[in-house]
């Protein structure tokens, strides 16, 4: 009873803050947060139906919609994907090239801890600048963002599962560079004769503003009397971009073969974005073969008025290959995954995750 006490303060925590930064975000405020990177999914397996399995999230995949479900790490999991995002880096276009590698470890009967690491690389870019604004005529530079999280998930109960992810934000350049730092919190309930019915909410990327500083803030001028000197601009803070995310789901079990039918929908609230609504449904044969649909809904989707490139539909499949006749011992998982991102190129991701 304590622990479902405990639980029920932890939700109604988060759906309190949640709910606030919300609330702050108005259309005068809609993209002027910063570090949008960490709206972006770098794991294939949850991309695949647009991260609607906020319920029902497992391992390493799950450090990105719910860290509760972190907690179902039998063991080990080390993982890694590559996304190839709006078509890849390719010099005057957006796109880009996210790693991201993660492990999980049981350290208790019931804790798990996690780590992963996301990286976005861009390519080498043009410098162009006022005086100069042809590409090519003042050589390349190359972004980087980068996010290290830190994470523990507990299993209070059976059907009660909770945790918390701690990440630190950096963006650089040659000459500016900025940094932050946030916090992500989840639960899971897991509830059914066959545990088939799966509620989760997570709050994400509540923290403190950043801002950007270094020597590309700074501006060599002359003054009227022929001096030269340096004028240095104020950088503005940013608010990082918290979301609440309140995710349902419910598997349909068949016996022959060991298939499962999974529908999930999910609900995010962005606080400097659109709000948005996915559903989604995956299909399992034997535990070892999934296919995953996914549809990312939000207002504007239909009149090309969106906010953000990948919604709409998504799509991708899994193999679980057992390395050990032991169930549920040493496997290595592959999974892929693929996000229209209208009016960029779509984005493409393949992963695997090995557990022992």
């Amino acid at each position: 009873m304590k622990n479902i006490i405990r639980i029920f303060t932890v939700v109604v925590i988060l759906t309190a803050l949640g709910g606030q930064a919300a609330m702050a975000g108005n259309d005068e405020r809609r993209g002027t947060a910063g570090a949008a990177e960490l709206l972006i999914n770098p794991w294939a397996r949850s991309t695949g139906w647009g991260g609607v399995n906020v319920a029902n999230a497992r391992g390493l995949d799950a450090m990105f919609n719910n860290i509760a479900g972190l907690a179902f790490v039998n063991n080990i999991e080390v993982g890694y994907t590559n996304t190839i995002l709006y078509g890849g880096k390719n010099g005057n276009n957006s796109g880009g090239t996210i790693n991201a590698f993660g492990l999980g470890i049981r350290v208790f009967e019931s804790g798990v801890l996690g780590a992963y690491v996301m990286a976005i690389g861009f390519g080498d870019l043009p410098v162009t600048t006022y005086d100069s604004p042809e590409p090519g005529a003042n050589g390349t530079f190359s972004p980087s963002y980068m996010n290290i999280n830190v994470s523990y998930a507990h299993s209070f109960t059976n059907t009660i599962h909770g945790g918390v992810n701690f990440k630190l934000v950096t963006e650089t350049t040659d000459n500016i560079s900025g940094s932050g730092f946030a916090v992500d919190a989840g639960i899971q309930y897991v509830t059914g004769e066959m545990d088939q019915l799966k509620f989760g909410i997570s709050l994400k990327n509540w923290g403190p503003s950043m801002k950007f500083g270094g020597t590309g803030h700074s501006l060599i001028t002359i003054n009227d009397a022929g001096n030269n000197f340096t004028v240095e601009t104020r950088a503005a803070e940013m608010e990082l971009p918290t979301c609440l995310n309140i995710g349902l789901s419910y598997d349909f079990l068949i016996d022959q073969w060991d298939q499962r039918i999974t529908i999930a929908g999910n609900f995010t609230s962005n606080a400097f974005l659109r709000d948005n609504y996915t559903v989604g449904i995956e299909y399992s044969l034997l535990n070892m073969f999934q296919l995953r649909c996914g549809y990312v809904m939000q207002p504007g989707i239909w009149d090309n008025t969106r906010a953000t490139a990948n919604t709409g539909i998504c799509a991708g499949a899994s193999v679980d290959i057992p390395l050990s006749k032991k169930e549920g011992n040493t496997g290595l998982t592959l999974d892929y995954s693929y996000r229209t991102a209208s009016p960029l190129k779509g984005t493409h991701a393949i992963g695997a995750t090995f557990r022992f």
